[in-house]
C-alpha cells in the first residue's frame, strides 16, 4: 500500500509580521495557519505528517500534537528544509506532499485532485500552479514546446522574458520518495541568494528522465502565502467567507455576515440566525432555529436546539434547549445550563449547573453551585464561594425561591421548597418548606434629620 507522506516547511522566523510570535502559530478565524495545513493534509489521505521547525520550536512542539518534527537550525533554503527531514524519508516507498505552514487556504480537495493527476500519470513530481495578475516574488513555470515543465525559475534569477508568465509556482510538491531523495543528493546552493532551492530538483528529476507534471488550480487565493499582517488580514477574510459560505449552504442564516467570525471547526444547525458580530470559536456546536447575536461570543461550548444568546460571553461551557441567554450575560467555564432556563442581563456564572425551568433574571453572581429545577433566583444574589483561600459549593434545592439582594455563603445548602426572604445572608442550612430571614428588623428614629440639623442644607 502507497504511503502518503507530507513534509510542512515552517522553520521561517517571519520577521515582516514583526511579532513575538512564529509566523505560522499566527491566527485567522481562530486557528494557527500551521493548523490549517496539518487538517488539509490529513483530510487529504497523509498517512505521515512532518514539520520542519526553526524559529520558536518548542513553542510550536507544545502546539501541535500527533505529528513528527525535524529541527532546521540554519535557513537555507527550501531545498535545505526538505534536506533535514531526509532521515525520516529514506526506506520509505510512496509520496511525499510538499506544503508551507503560512499558506493556510490551501483546501484537502485540491490536493486530493492534484494527487490523483499526479498517480494517473505516473508522475515522478507533480507541481501545483496558478496563474495571477501579478507574479512578482513567485517562481515562474517554463514550459516546453509540448506544453510540459521544463524548470522553474525564481523571480530574482529570471530573465525579463521569464519574468512575464504569469503561470507561478505555488511551492506545494508531490515527489514520489526516490526521485526527490536522488535529486536532493545533487543539490546545490550556486545562485544568487546562496540558497538550496526545492525548485531545482525539478530539472535534476528531468535530467533523469523522469516525468514533471503541473496541476492547475482554478482558485488562486488557495495558493496565497502570509508575510506580514495585511497578508495575514486578508487570509482570514477569505477563510471567513469561505466558512460562512459553507454554512449558508447548510441551511444557516447570517444577518451582515462580514461582521462576523466562525471558526473552522464549528458546526450549526439549520435554521439557526446568526446576527451581526458574533465569534464563534473552537469547537462550538450550536444546535437548529436558534437566535445567536448580536454581539456575542461563544468558544467551546455546546448549545441545544431554539437557544436565543443576545450580546454575551459563553466559554467551555453547556446550554440545553429552549435557553434565553442575556443580553449582557457571562457564562465562565464549566458552567452547564438545563432546559428551558433563564439566563438574563448582568448574570454571571462560573462553573456551575443550572437545573431545567430555572430562571436567573438579572445582575446575579453564582459560582461553584449546584442550582435545581425550577428555581427562582431574584436580582442581586450572589453566591459567595471564595474564603480568600478555597472555594465553596452551594447547592439550591429544587423550587426553591432566593429573593432579592441575597448571599449564599458557601458552604450551604437550600433545600428544595425552602424560601429565602429578600435582603438576607444566609450562612447556615435552610430546610425543605422553610422561610429563611436572614436580616435585622427595621427600625425607625423619629426626627433623627432634625435632630442632626441634615435638613438646612
Amino acid at each position: 500500500m502507497r504511503d502518503l507522506i507530507t513534509v510542512i516547511l515552517a522553520a521561517g522566523a517571519g520577521t515582516r509580521m514583526r511579532s513575538n510570535t512564529a509566523k505560522v502559530m499566527h491566527k485567522i478565524c481562530g486557528q494557527t495557519l500551521l493548523d490549517y495545513v496539518i487538517d488539509a493534509a490529513k483530510k487529504a489521505g497523509s498517512d505521515e505528517i512532518i514539520a520542519v521547525i526553526g524559529h520558536q520550536a518548542d513553542q510550536m512542539r507544545e502546539s501541535v500534537k500527533d505529528i513528527a518534527f525535524v529541527l532546521q537550525k540554519e535557513q537555507l533554503g527550501t531545498g535545505h528544509a526538505v534536506m533535514q527531514a531526509r532521515p525520516l524519508l529514506e526506506g520509505k516507498a510512496g509520496t511525499v506532499l510538499v506544503l508551507y505552514g503560512d499558506t493556510p487556504l490551501i483546501t484537502a480537495q485540491t490536493l486530493k485532485k492534484a494527487y490523483e493527476a499526479h498517480l494517473d500519470n505516473k508522475n515522478q513530481v507533480t507541481v501545483i500552479t496558478a496563474r495571477v495578475h501579478d507574479p512578482t516574488g513567485y517562481g515562474r513555470i517554463v514550459r516546453d514546446q509540448d506544453g510540459m515543465i521544463s524548470s522553474i525559475v525564481e523571480h530574482k534569477d529570471a530573465t525579463e522574458e521569464q519574468r512575464a508568465i504569469d503561470e507561478i509556482n505555488s511551492g506545494m510538491y508531490f515527489f514520489e520518495v526516490p526521485a526527490l531523495l536522488k535529486a536532493l543528493d545533487r543539490l546545490d546552493n550556486a545562485n544568487s541568494q546562496g540558497e538550496y532551492y526545492l525548485t531545482d530538483t525539478i530539472e535534476m528529476i528531468l535530467s533523469d528522465n523522469g516525468s514533471a507534471g503541473a496541476f492547475l488550480i482554478d482558485d488562486c487565493t488557495e495558493i496565497l502565502g502570509i508575510n506580514d499582517r495585511l497578508q495575514l488580514s486578508e487570509a482570514e477574510k477569505i477563510m471567513r467567507d469561505r466558512i460562512i459560505h459553507e454554512h449558508m449552504k447548510n441551511g444557516v442564516s447570517f444577518i451582515l455576515p462580514e461582521t462576523s467570525v466562525i471558526g473552522p471547526k464549528v458546526e450549526i444547525g439549520r435554521d439557526t440566525v446568526i446576527y451581526p458580530g458574533t465569534l464563534l470559536e473552537g469547537n462550538t456546536r450550536i444546535g437548529e432555529q436558534c437566535h445567536i447575536g448580536p454581539y456575542t461570543r461563544i468558544s467551546n461550548s455546546a448549545v441545544g436546539n431554539d437557544v436565543h444568546i443576545m450580546n454575551s460571553v459563553v466559554l467551555d461551557s453547556q446550554i440545553g434547549y429552549m435557553t434565553k441567554v442575556g443580553p449582557f450575560a457571562y457564562l465562565r467555564p464549566g458552567s452547564k445550563i438545563g432546559n428551558n432556563v433563564k439566563i438574563g442581563d448582568f448574570v454571571e456564572v462560573k462553573k456551575s449547573e443550572i437545573g431545567d425551568n430555572t430562571k436567573v433574571s438579572h445582575l446575579t453572581y453564582i459560582g461553584d453551585a449546584r442550582v435545581g429545577k425550577n428555581v427562582n433566583m431574584g436580582c442581586g444574589v450572589v453566591v459567595v464561594n471564595y474564603d480568600g483561600t478555597n472555594k465553596h459549593q452551594t447547592v439550591v434545592g429544587d423550587h426553591a425561591f432566593v429573593g432579592c439582594n441575597v448571599n449564599l455563603v458557601s458552604p450551604v445548602e437550600v433545600k428544595p421548597f425552602a424560601y429565602i426572604a429578600a435582603g438576607s445572608t444566609i450562612t447556615d442550612e435552610v430546610p425543605e418548606y422553610a422561610l429563611a430571614i436572614a436580616r435585622n428588623r427595621q427600625t425607625i428614629i423619629s426626627d433623627w434629620v432634625k435632630k442632626k440639623g441634615l435638613d438646612k442644607r
